[in-house]
């Protein structure tokens, strides 16, 4: 038997970033780290190291659909792997992300209230009030949190009905971040996109 690493109970971070989200928004915020490692990691690297060893997400999908069953096993089909469709989700991707922070903008602009919403699968609005009771910070700064947190819940939702649909970790193939940090590599290694 392989002996566990650290960095193979990462799917523990994972988790509590959601539970503590659902208790207090402002711990949306943590979700950062998980947006910045690979990158920096796939810029000095060169590798998707990331993805492979310290993706807490990534682990978590695998514990539950392998260890415990809960995945079909199935092959990802062919569209979810092709060029066009993972560009296309990252494309869409940013466009809800910079639709996010222009929402963030406007709030701590003076140009909107505070919605004390998390959306689900970008079209679902869940009231959230109860994880957000005033801070020091600028309202601004609870827009970013509850935005990031509908960001962070969406992906996590899609992970894992591919999850269940397909095999553990099918996220993988088409993961933002594994697609960025894979064009990061492409680039710094000189191959074509």
């Amino acid at each position: 038997m392989k002996q566990k690493k650290w960095y193979d109970y990462l799917w523990v971070v994972s988790l509590t970033y959601l539970i503590l989200g659902f208790f207090n928004i402002l711990f949306a915020w943590l979700g950062l780290l998980c947006f910045f490692i690979p990158l920096i990691l796939s810029i000095a690297q060169g590798n998707k190291s990331y993805c492979n060893r310290y993706c807490g997400r990534g682990q978590l999908f695998g514990l539950l659909g392998g260890r415990f069953g809960l995945s079909r096993k199935r092959d990802v089909p062919g569209w979810m792997k092709s060029k066009w469709f993972r560009y296309g989700f990252l494309i869409f991707f940013f466009a809800m992300f910079f639709q996010m922070l222009w929402s963030t903008y406007l709030v701590f602009a003076g140009a909107q209230d505070l919605r004390q919403v998390v959306t689900l699968l970008w079209t679902f609005k869940l009231p959230w009030q109860w994880a957000y009771h005033g801070t020091v910070f600028s309202a601004g700064v609870a827009q970013f949190a509850f935005g990031f947190y509908s960001v962070m819940l969406t992906s996590t939702v899609l992970g894992l009905i591919t999850m269940v649909l397909f095999k553990p970790r099918s996220w993988c193939v088409y993961c933002p971040m594994g697609t960025m940090t894979q064009i990061i590599c492409k680039v710094k290694a000189g191959e074509r996109l």
